[in-house]
C-alpha cells in the first residue's frame, strides 16, 4: 500500500455549523477501544496541529474530557456528532473523525486498533 500524496481535505459534522480541514497522507487510520471511542465508533486519522484548521463554529463546539482530563473530545452542540479530538498521548495532534470528510473513501488505507483501554 502506497501512501496518498499530502491533500488538504475539508470536513463538517453533521448540520454544517462546524468546519474545518486538514491536510495529510493517510498513512494510517485508527480506532480505538478505549470507552468514547468504543462507543462513537469512530475511524481516526491522526493529524499535526499546524494541519488542523477550524473553518468555522468554534462556538458550537462542545468540550468532553474524562479520565485524565488530557484529551478534549469536540461535538457539535447541536447535532452531537463528534469530527475530532486534541489526543491525550499527542496533545499537538488531533485525532479526525475520516466520516466527517467530504466526498472522502477509507478504501484502502491501513487500520491500526490503538489500545485505549490499555492506557493508564
Amino acid at each position: 500500500m502506497t501512501m496518498r500524496p499530502p491533500a488538504r481535505y475539508t470536513g463538517s459534522c453533521h448540520c454544517g455549523a462546524v468546519r474545518f480541514a486538514i491536510t495529510t497522507t493517510f498513512p494510517e487510520l485508527t480506532t480505538c477501544d478505549c470507552s468514547i471511542c468504543r462507543r462513537k465508533n469512530a475511524l481516526m486519522v491522526s493529524v499535526p496541529e499546524s494541519e488542523f484548521e477550524l473553518l468555522a463554529g468554534a462556538d458550537n463546539l462542545a468540550d468532553y474530557r474524562f479520565h485524565s482530563g488530557t484529551a478534549h473530545h469536540h461535538f457539535c452542540r447541536t447535532r452531537g456528532i463528534y469530527p475530532f479530538h486534541r489526543k491525550r498521548m499527542t496533545p499537538d495532534h488531533f485525532g479526525v473523525n475520516v466520516h466527517c470528510l467530504d466526498d472522502f473513501e477509507p478504501d484502502g488505507i491501513p487500520v491500526r486498533v490503538a489500545d485505549g483501554r490499555g492506557m493508564d
